[in-house]
C-alpha cells in the first residue's frame, strides 16, 4: 500500500483478503485450534497454502501461534484482540452473502450459518 493513498478498505482487504484467511479467522473465533484441526476444516487448502495463510495472519498480528515444547511438537493457534475485532466484519460478510444467495434462489448451507462469533469472542 502506498503512503500517498491510505485506503481503509484496501487495508482491511490486505488483512483478510487471502484465499482462506477469513475462514481461518472464523474457525478460530470458537477457540484455539491445532494445525491438523484447521487443516481438516479447510480441506480445499493444501497444507502448504494453509501454513502460508497462517504465517501471514500471525505476521499481521491477527492470530497468535503458541508452540509447546513436546515431542512431537504441538502448535495451537488463537485469535488476538485485533483478530477478534474483525468478527463483526466477517458476520456482515456472512449475512450479506446469505441474503445474496437467497435473492438468487439458493439457500445458504454452511457451517457459518449457525455460529455467532461475536458472542463467542466476548
Amino acid at each position: 500500500m502506498s503512503t500517498a493513498e491510505i485506503c481503509p478498505v484496501a487495508a482491511t482487504l490486505d488483512l483478510i483478503g487471502g484465499k482462506y484467511k477469513a475462514l481461518i479467522l472464523w474457525y478460530l473465533c470458537a477457540g484455539k485450534l491445532r494445525f491438523s484441526e484447521l487443516n481438516s476444516r479447510v480441506p480445499k487448502a493444501t497444507p502448504k497454502m494453509l501454513t502460508q495463510q497462517l504465517r501471514e495472519l500471525e505476521r499481521q498480528q491477527l492470530i497468535h501461534r503458541e508452540v509447546f515444547p513436546v515431542v512431537p511438537p504441538r502448535v495451537e493457534y488463537s485469535l488476538t484482540e485485533t483478530g477478534k475485532s474483525l468478527m463483526p466484519i466477517l458476520v456482515a460478510m456472512r449475512d450479506w452473502g446469505a441474503q445474496y444467495l437467497r435473492e438468487k434462489n439458493r439457500e445458504p448451507n454452511c457451517f457459518m450459518m449457525g455460529m455467532n462469533p461475536i458472542a463467542q469472542s466476548e
